[in-house]
């Protein structure tokens, strides 16, 4: 895709939300309204919310900013926490993982560079979190959305409360 010749505003407003039971998914700017630059999207967690499991995307990197309190993150296999007004940028390649840290809510800010159509997997995100739509759909469009799912003791086991 080549670059946008155009400013892109989304209002707060008019925003599209997408939501599961532990988060609300704010769609700020997909591909195809940036000419391929970006795609960006915020999250609210609700306290210890698990965001994703570990994965890795091959054609993005991918930025979280938090906004509001605390997340857990892990980068290949070390995990750490971001609080507010932290900034992370992952690679391409590189597995990592998201969740609210205990005790915590967490709200950040997502972006994806290049952009790549997401919002689409958001929303199949959403359905399936709600349990109307079924988990396969989410491994069958892991190349349609560069979201390739792998196995992480490390994140396992920050998840049961115990070091790896």
């Amino acid at each position: 895709m080549t670059g946008t010749n155009h400013a892109v505003l989304t209002r707060a407003a008019e925003a599209e939300t997408a939501s599961d039971p532990s988060s609300v998914m704010t769609l700020l700017a997909d591909a195809d309204a940036t000419g391929g630059q970006l795609t960006s999207y915020r999250s609210r967690f609700t306290e210890g919310a698990v965001g994703a499991p570990a994965h890795f995307h091959t054609r993005a990197s991918e930025l979280f900013y938090v906004l509001d309190g605390a997340l857990r993150v892990l980068v290949g296999e070390e995990v750490t926490v971001l609080n507010a007004g932290d900034f992370l940028v992952v690679p391409p390649h590189t597995p990592h993982a998201f969740a609210a840290a205990s005790g915590h809510e967490a709200d950040v800010l997502f972006v994806f560079t290049p952009g790549l159509p997401r919002f689409d997997y958001l929303r199949l995100l959403g359905r399936v979190m709600r349990g109307e739509a079924d988990p396969r759909e989410i491994r069958e469009s892991s190349e349609r959305f560069d979201n390739h799912y792998v196995d992480s003791p490390a994140w396992r086991a920050e998840l049961e409360g115990r070091t790896a």
